[in-house]
């Protein structure tokens, strides 16, 4: 497929009542077309793996075409400038979780650019350096316990940062390493207890929150 072809499908599929669903889930990019993830998902199949039209798509500047940039570029192809220059560009927490889904994680710089983002100041950079640390979590079967202990550090230290989008992530992240198996989900467990006794008000929703999923009955009986 051409990226005219591509752009003109995304135009023919674009709904205003998609749109309106964005805005409800707070998903407030400035440039949409209204069109769902399943969609994208086609199209990106038929396209096939192509980093040359993925970074046309992405250059586009719409939701979507980031979205479907993220979802055919060949994690292979991908250069940490890239990434550094994608991340930055980041303007709502939907493309922020698709590009780190369908294709950072699976970059060979994945858990550098994790310790990398966490120190930055940008509401959306904070969370990819979260959500990384989450898909990986859960996609990357054969890394050792020890690799995301090393996350533990960062998770204590930003779980201060009140802003949503961020505390969200970091929920997430030490949910999903708690998760893992049984020792992990021990170590989870005890981080989360010491990020509560920090006593600010996004550590302890933080904590709160993950502490119920971990000591749950369901987890529990799944990692034994």
């Amino acid at each position: 497929m051409e990226i005219e072809e591509i752009i003109n499908e995304l135009k023919s599929l674009s709904s205003p009542e998609d749109l309106e669903g964005r805005a409800r889930f707070g998903i407030k990019s400035k440039k949409a077309f209204g069109v769902r993830i399943p969609e994208l998902r086609r199209i990106a199949k038929k396209i096939g793996k192509n980093h040359l039209i993925a970074i046309k798509l992405w250059n586009f500047g719409y939701s979507e075409t980031k979205i479907l940039a993220s979802m055919i570029d060949d994690p292979m192809d991908v250069t940490e400038e890239q990434m550094d220059q994608w991340v930055i560009e980041f303007d709502s927490w939907d493309i922020c979780d698709q590009c780190c889904m369908n294709l950072f994680d699976k970059t060979p710089f994945a858990y550098k650019k994790v310790f990398e983002w966490s120190k930055r100041d940008e509401e959306f950079v904070k969370r990819a350096s979260f959500t990384m640390m989450a898909v990986l979590a859960v996609h990357d079967k054969k890394v050792s316990d020890e690799k995301f202990e090393q996350f533990f550090p960062i998770i204590i230290r930003e779980s201060k940062d009140n802003r949503n989008y961020v505390k969200k992530a970091v929920n997430w992240a030490i949910r999903q390493i708690g998760k893992r198996n049984m020792g992990l989900n021990k170590k989870a467990i005890i981080i989360a207890e010491e990020i509560h006794d920090l006593n600010f008000k996004s550590s302890r929703w933080i904590a709160s929150d993950a502490l119920r999923e971990l000591k749950s009955i369901k987890v529990q009986n799944r990692l034994k």
